[in-house]
């Protein structure tokens, strides 16, 4: 048998066992995630409120789905598909911890010279990696809905507070469930248990899917409305 294949199958091995210990008592593993997602979720709402608040509004008429267009299924679904290419890219920050804590160090110990080298070094570099690529999401996140939101505020004649205000029953739902993965991560990391992240993207993935099919349709046809209700309209 392969080295590859040595690996491969102890990770296969660390996932089940990690499943059936989480399965005997999950809350305390779940609160963990929910504590950090939540607590990143809420980091990045104040951002784009700060983005909103600095930004200059885009006179140009946009349509927003719910707000000054009807909202319908092809919105839900454009909605839906955004946020499952970030999740995909938060859980692939998962798998990445995984070979990059857990893959790689098993290979180095069988190798020697360069090759032996560069396996001990691209673990710490693909971590930088994905730290690097996870802020660089959070801050366009930060920009993008920020300036969405100040163009929205400004065309509703609202602060963007208000505006806040009737975008979280869908936005608090919404982001925990995309950082999921990243809390995972997070939390595996500072105890290097990097062999619980395959077990941990299965998982957090599996919680946030349901979660955002909800979290689209309120966005498309209940945001708006409290939006529009907040704004005297």
């Amino acid at each position: 048998m392969s080295v590859n294949e040595l690996v491969w199958n102890q990770g296969v091995s660390d996932t089940r066992a990690t499943l059936r210990r989480w399965h005997d008592d999950p809350w305390p593993v779940i609160r963990g995630w929910l504590f950090w997602s939540a607590l990143t979720a809420a980091g990045l709402l104040v951002a784009v409120f700060y983005v909103a608040r600095m930004s200059r509004p885009d006179p140009t008429p946009l349509i927003f789905p719910g707000v000054n267009a009807d909202g319908t299924l092809g919105d839900l679904l454009h909605v839906l598909i955004r946020n499952l290419l970030v999740l995909a890219l938060h859980a692939m920050a998962c798998v990445a911890g995984f070979i990059a804590g857990s893959s790689l160090p098993q290979q180095a110990e069988s190798r020697s010279g360069l090759s032996k080298l560069v396996h001990e070094k691209a673990g710490p570099l693909a971590i930088g990696f994905v730290c690097c690529a996870t802020a660089f999401s959070l801050f366009t996140q930060a920009d993008i809905l920020g300036l969405s939101a100040s163009t929205l505020a400004a065309h509703l004649d609202i602060s963007p507070a208000l505006l806040m205000v009737g975008l979280l029953p869908h936005a608090v739902p919404e982001l925990t469930a995309l950082f999921l993965p990243l809390a995972a991560w997070v939390i595996a990391s500072r105890r290097e248990r990097w062999d619980e992240l395959l077990a941990a993207t299965c998982v957090t993935v599996a919680m946030a899917l349901p979660v955002l099919l909800a979290a689209s349709a309120i966005e498309i046809y209940l945001s708006p409305k409290i939006i529009l209700a907040l704004a005297g309209q």
